[in-house]
């Protein structure tokens, strides 16, 4: 007769928690990794702590929670985030949207409410898609085009519109040079703005470079933008660009010497300058 062997001690909730409080997991980003491998909402957590884990779910927790501890962003351990109330796939090819850029969704909707010269909108270096789609869903009349120069991000967005239904259009290519000869009446844009050698990099090594670093003072995507983006705009058109808490002014000053009108900043939830526009003269 075969050795039976007594079934090994089921991993419940709270236990799971307390292995990532050990890791030095936040408390927060624990509850929500373990809702999402768990499907389950962090207040079901809360109240079903004595809960043990199913049998899959306990063999996927310690990757999960080592990949967490060593840093890697939620988004990627979970492959999701959410952004201006759109649940949105990332992956290490696109940057993890952050929340203050909800801001420039906020103005760039706001333009659209204006009298502009045309609802064609373009996001240049859309990542995940997560602006275009945004806009998108918020002006199904306006017709949106998302650029960049990786295909691996463009996939990223391209697999977004398709799952949240959303008609944006893709084009590959850096910068303008995806737009072809169109012409817009909005242009928005979150570039690379962080400089070569910032000591906030290192928090940042699990995304992509070329998604956050632009020079030695970080501004070479921001100039390439403003300097190309005349011939592409009606008149009248608003190009809006977020960049870093510094950068203010440096934006400002480009705008004018492109020929753009009237440049404004808007800040961010925590009061630091994050968004810079203007407008085509027209």
């Amino acid at each position: 007769m075969a050795d039976s062997k007594p079934p090994a001690a089921a991993l419940l909730i709270r236990v799971a928690l307390a292995q990532a409080r050990s890791a030095g997991v936040d408390r927060l980003d624990a509850q929500w990794l373990l809702g999402h491998l768990l499907t389950r909402p962090r207040a079901w957590l809360l109240a079903h702590d004595d809960v043990p884990l199913p049998e899959a779910a306990a063999a996927a927790w310690p990757a999960l929670l080592a990949r967490r501890a060593g840093g890697e962003p939620l988004a990627y351990v979970t492959g999701e985030r959410e952004f201006c109330g759109l649940v949105l796939s990332v992956s290490p090819a696109v940057l993890v949207p952050r929340p203050e850029t909800e801001m420039l969704v906020a103005w760039a909707l706001q333009c659209l409410g204006d009298a502009l010269p045309a609802r064609h909108v373009i996001d240049l270096g859309t990542g995940s898609g997560a602006i275009a789609l945004a806009l998108q869903q918020a002006r199904p009349d306006a017709v949106v085009l998302a650029t960049d120069a990786s295909a691996e991000a463009l996939a990223v967005a391209q697999a977004n519109a398709r799952r949240l239904g959303l008609p944006v259009q893709t084009a590959r290519g850096d910068w303008w040079a995806a737009a072809g000869g169109a012409r817009f009446g909005l242009a928005v844009s979150n570039p690379p703005y962080i400089a070569a050698g910032d000591p906030h990099l290192a928090a940042l090594r699990h995304e992509p470079p070329l998604a956050l670093t632009s020079g030695q003072d970080g501004l070479a995507a921001l100039c390439t933008v403003i300097a190309d983006a005349p011939p592409h705009l009606e008149p009248g058109a608003w190009l809006l660009l977020e960049h870093g808490h510094d950068q203010a002014d440096a934006v400002q000053a480009l705008l004018r010497e492109h020929g753009f009108e009237h440049p404004q900043t808007r800040c961010d939830l925590a009061g630091m300058p994050r968004c810079t526009g203007a407008r085509q003269p027209g």
